[in-house]
């Protein structure tokens, strides 16, 4: 059934950033294609915290899309799933990554994990953004009143700060930077906007592993906000970018990482 309110794809959106990114789109009034590769059960809970952010009296809808990123045949099915079960996709949302199963010495770093991460963290949402982009410049004479169709890349500070334990990482964030300026470039005639936001540290199933590291750095002062970021953090400024509050704006970055890029004596 077609989402009678704005509908946005949020990949990678069982836990984490995609979760806090979901429910603060639900509580603003969006729909959610809620995409997950095998969590269902996480996927379920990800819904259910929807469904009671939703504004009372809302028609918004909530439905779980199992696809995986990294996986070319995945983007024509889960786009077919979403525009059969919704009718259209008014927001993407580049969510979907993941870190190296172990950090490694860039002198010691495996081809295995170059090509992982670089297959869901860049190649994934290159070619889905391809995909969307090509159904909105299909469809968008017919769609009449509904919103500016945008697309949200979540990247990270490890686009520009390099880790050398985590090189693949940091060269897949890096390259989709670039992915938002061009799509940026190309979609801004046909009025789609492109942007990038940029987390810095923050709690998630990814960061829990160096939790011990990161509360030492930032009570030494890496940030100038003293605190980790949070899930919600971003998914604030995805609601902010959705809303339209930057009509004169595309590829743009927008940094949620307490400060951290600032550069300071």
């Amino acid at each position: 059934m077609a989402a009678s309110s704005p509908l946005a794809l949020v990949t990678g959106a069982s836990r984490g950033i995609g979760r806090g990114i979901s429910v603060a789109l639900a509580g603003a009034g969006f729909s959610a294609a809620i995409n997950y590769v095998s969590k269902h059960k996480a996927a379920e809970e990800c819904r259910k915290l929807c469904q009671q952010a939703s504004p009372a009296g809302s028609h918004a809808s909530f439905e779980l899309f199992p696809a995986d990123i990294s996986e070319a045949h995945d983007h024509e099915k889960l786009l077919n799933a979403v525009w059969e079960r919704c009718g259209w996709i008014d927001l993407l949302v580049n969510n979907a990554g993941v870190a190296p199963v172990e950090r490694r010495d860039l002198l010691e770093a495996t081809e295995e994990s170059f090509d992982r991460l670089i297959r869901t963290n860049l190649r994934g949402p290159y070619f889905l953004t391809q995909a969307v982009a090509n159904r909105w410049l299909a469809g968008l004479a017919q769609q009449g009143s509904r919103m500016r169709p945008k697309i949200i890349n979540i990247s990270s500070i490890s686009a520009y700060a390099p880790s050398t334990n985590r090189g693949d990482y940091c060269i897949s964030k890096a390259g989709l930077s670039m992915v938002t300026q061009l799509f940026a470039s190309r979609l801004a005639a046909e009025g789609i906007g492109v942007y990038e936001i940029r987390p810095g540290v923050t709690a998630t199933d990814m960061t829990g592993p160096v939790k011990e590291k990161y509360d030492h750095m930032i009570a030494e002062g890496l940030t100038p906000i003293a605190r980790w970021g949070t899930p919600e953090d971003v998914g604030r400024a995805v609601v902010a970018i959705a809303q339209d509050a930057f009509p004169f704006s595309t590829g743009e970055v927008f940094n949620v990482d307490g400060g951290f890029h600032i550069r300071r004596l």
